[in-house]
C-alpha cells in the first residue's frame, strides 16, 4: 500500500515509514550553498513549512540514511570528508501550546532549551531566558566543535494567537530580548531559518535581526512548500487513476477538478503554480473532492478584518493591487487587510506590474474562494438560523430551469428573511450591495456567475446549461434606466451568438421596501 502523508510534518518519520515523498532537497542544497546563513519563510498554514524544516533539521544532523535517492544526496556525497557531519540544532516549534498566558510563550521556550541542554550536556549559569539562549548556542559549539544550526516553526503563532490583546505586547516583548541574541553571533551559528504565515514589519525579530533574508517572494524558491503540477503528475499517478476510477470520471476530468479547486497558488511574479498539499493529498486519501484546507481552520479573524476595513467583497472577489512593501510586512494596527489575506493564504499573486511594483491579487482557486464566501454569511446574511439556505439553492434551480417569475420570488423571499439590525438601516445602500454580491457570488460556485459590479461592464451575467442572463441592478431608481443601461452599454452583445437562450434582466431594489421593488425581463 503506499502510504499518504497527510499528517506527517515530521521528515524522519516519513522517510522511516515509507510514505510517499515529493523531493524539495534541492531547495536545501541551494540555500546552503548559496553563502546565505540566516532565512524567512513566509507561507500559509498547512503548507508544508513544518516538514521542510524537519527536513532542514535531519539534513543538518548528518542523517545520511533518510536522504538515499533523494536530490541531496549524491551532492552532498561529493564533499567528500565534509559530507554529512553532525550538527548541533536548536529547533523552536510554536505551532502547538498556549499563549494567551503571561507565562505561555516563555515556558515553551525554556523547554526547548533545556531539552537542547539535555542533548549536548551543557549547563548554563543563568535563568535568564534570552542570556540563556545565548550561552547555549556558545557551550554547544565548543562542546560539539561545530557552529549550531538554529530552527523556528511558525514563529508568529504566538503573535496571532493573541493579537489585540495585552499579552500579545509582552510576547513580542519576549521575543525581542531572545531571539535578538542570534545577531552578531556568526562564530557560533552554522544556519538560521525562522518560518510563519505572516511577517510583522514591527516585531525586533525583523529589526533586530536585520540579516535574515526573506525568500518568500524570491522566483526561485516560489515552489519551495507546496506541490506543482509536474510533481503531483510524477509521483502521484497511481493515487490520480485511483480517484478517477472511483468518481467514474477520465483521468483529464479529474485532473482538471485537482486543478480548479486546489492549484492556483503563486509566490512570487510569473512562477509556476502550485497545489495545496493539505487538500490534494486528503483528496487522494478520500478519493473525493472536499474542501479540506478551508475546513482545517475558521478565519474568524479576516472575516472580522474584512468586515472592519474599507476593502469592498466585490473587489476581493474580482482582483485588487498590493504593492510589493504591504506584500512582504503585515502591521497589526494596519486596517488595509489585504497583506494578511495574501499572507495568510486566501488570496494569491495573480500578475505583476513591475513598472509601479504592483501586484494583482485573487483566489487561488475554488476551495479558497467559495469556502471564504461561505464564512461571511453569518456576517453579511445573519445567521444560518434566521434565513433559510434553501431559498439559495432555490434560485439557481430557478434559474436552470429558465423560471424567472419563481426566482424574483424566491430572491425577495430570500431577502425578506435577512435580519437588519437597527444600527445599519442608514447603510442599506452600502449593506444591500454586499448581500446581493455575496448572493450571487456563491450561486456562482453552481451557476458560472461572472460577477463585475464594475462601471462599464454588467453587474452580473449568469450562465446555465441552458441560459444566459445579462442583470443589471438599481437601487431607488426606474427599471427602465437599467434596462437602458444594458442596451446602451451593449452589456448583451457578447453573448449573442451563444446558442442558449439569451435573457436581459433589470432589477431594481427599494431602500424603503429593502428589498425588490421592481424587475423586467426581455
Amino acid at each position: 500500500m503506499r502510504l499518504l502523508p497527510t499528517s506527517v510534518q515530521s521528515f524522519k518519520t516519513l522517510r522511516e515509514n515509507g510514505y510517499l515523498y515529493v523531493d524539495k532537497t534541492k531547495y536545501i542544497w541551494d540555500l546552503v550553498e548559496s553563502g546565505g546563513r540566516e532565512y524567512f519563510l513566509s507561507r500559509p498554514r498547512r503548507f508544508g513549512k513544518s516538514l521542510f524544516l524537519s527536513t532542514i533539521e535531519e539534513y543538518f544532523l548528518g542523517r545520511k540514511d533518510l536522504f538515499n535517492g533523494l536530490y541531496i544526496f549524491d551532492k552532498e556525497n561529493d564533499r567528500g570528508e565534509k559530507a554529512w557531519l553532525q550538527y548541533p540544532v536548536i529547533k523552536f516549534a510554536l505551532s502547538g501550546g498556549s499563549y494567551d498566558t503571561p507565562n505561555g510563550l516563555s515556558e515553551i521556550l525554556r523547554q526547548v532549551l533545556l531539552q537542547a541542554e539535555s542533548r549536548y550536556e551543557v549547563k548554563p549559569d543563568t535563568e535568564d531566558l534570552a542570556a540563556r539562549f545565548k550561552t547555549d548556542i556558545q557551550l554547544i559549539c565548543e562542546k560539539c566543535g561545530l557552529p549550531v544550526v538554529v530552527l523556528v516553526d511558525e514563529y508568529d503563532k504566538p503573535l496571532l494567537e493573541t493579537e489585540g490583546t495585552e499579552q500579545n505586547e509582552n510576547n513580542r516583548e519576549l521575543y525581542k530580548a531572545f531571539f535578538s541574541v542570534i545577531k552578531d553571533q556568526d562564530e557560533f551559528i552554522k544556519f538560521v531559518f525562522f518560518t510563519g504565515v505572516t511577517k510583522y514589519s514591527k516585531v525586533s525579530i525583523f529589526s533586530d535581526l536585520n540579516q535574515l533574508k526573506d525568500i518568500s517572494l524570491l522566483k526561485k524558491y516560489s515552489s519551495i512548500c507546496g506541490i506543482t503540477e509536474d510533481e503531483m503528475k510524477a509521483v502521484f499517478e497511481p493515487e490520480i487513476q485511483e480517484m478517477a476510477d472511483e468518481l467514474r470520471i477520465s483521468i483529464n476530468d479529474c485532473l482538471k477538478e485537482l486543478r480548479m479547486r486546489y492549484d492556483g497558488y503563486h509566490f512570487s511574479e510569473n512562477s509556476e503554480g502550485v497545489y495545496n498539499p493539505f487538500s490534494l493529498l486528503n483528496a487522494f486519501f478520500d478519493k473525493e473532492f472536499g474542501d479540506y484546507w478551508f475546513e482545517s481552520g475558521t478565519p474568524t479573524f479576516l472575516v472580522k478584518k474584512l468586515t472592519d476595513s474599507s476593502v469592498s467583497l466585490n473587489s476581493l472577489i474580482n482582483g485588487i493591487s498590493c504593492d510589493s512593501y504591504e506584500m512582504r510586512d503585515y502591521r497589526m494596527d494596519d486596517p488595509d487587510p489585504v497583506p494578511l489575506f495574501y499572507q495568510s493564504g486566501y488570496l494569491t499573486i495573480k500578475s505583476y506590474d513591475r513598472r509601479f511594483d504592483s501586484y494583482e491579487l485573487g483566489f487561488p482557486n475554488e476551495e479558497v474562494k467559495y469556502g471564504f464566501l461561505n464564512s461571511l454569511v453569518p456576517s453579511v446574511l445573519g445567521s444560518r438560523a434566521k434565513w433559510n439556505p434553501k431559498l439559495l439553492i432555490n434560485l439557481i434551480i430557478h434559474l436552470e430551469a429558465g423560471e424567472l417569475d419563481l426566482f424574483f420570488n424566491s430572491l425577495e423571499e430570500l431577502f425578506a428573511s435577512i435580519p437588519y439590525p437597527e444600527d445599519k438601516a442608514p447603510k442599506y445602500e452600502k449593506e444591500w450591495s454586499r448581500q446581493l454580491f455575496l448572493i450571487l457570488s456563491l450561486m456562482g460556485e453552481y451557476t458560472s456567475c461572472e460577477v463585475h459590479m464594475a462601471t462599464g461592464r454588467a453587474d452580473c451575467v449568469v450562465k446555465t446549461p441552458d441560459y444566459i442572463y445579462v442583470f443589471e441592478f438599481m437601487l431607488d431608481k426606474s427599471v427602465e434606466e437599467a434596462m437602458s443601461q444594458i442596451d446602451d452599454k451593449g452589456y448583451a452583445i457578447p453573448y449573442a451568438a451563444d446558442n442558449r437562450k439569451l435573457y436581459k434582466i433589470g432589477v431594481v431594489f427599494s431602500t424603503e421596501k429593502r428589498n425588490v421593488s421592481d424587475y423586467k425581463v426581455s
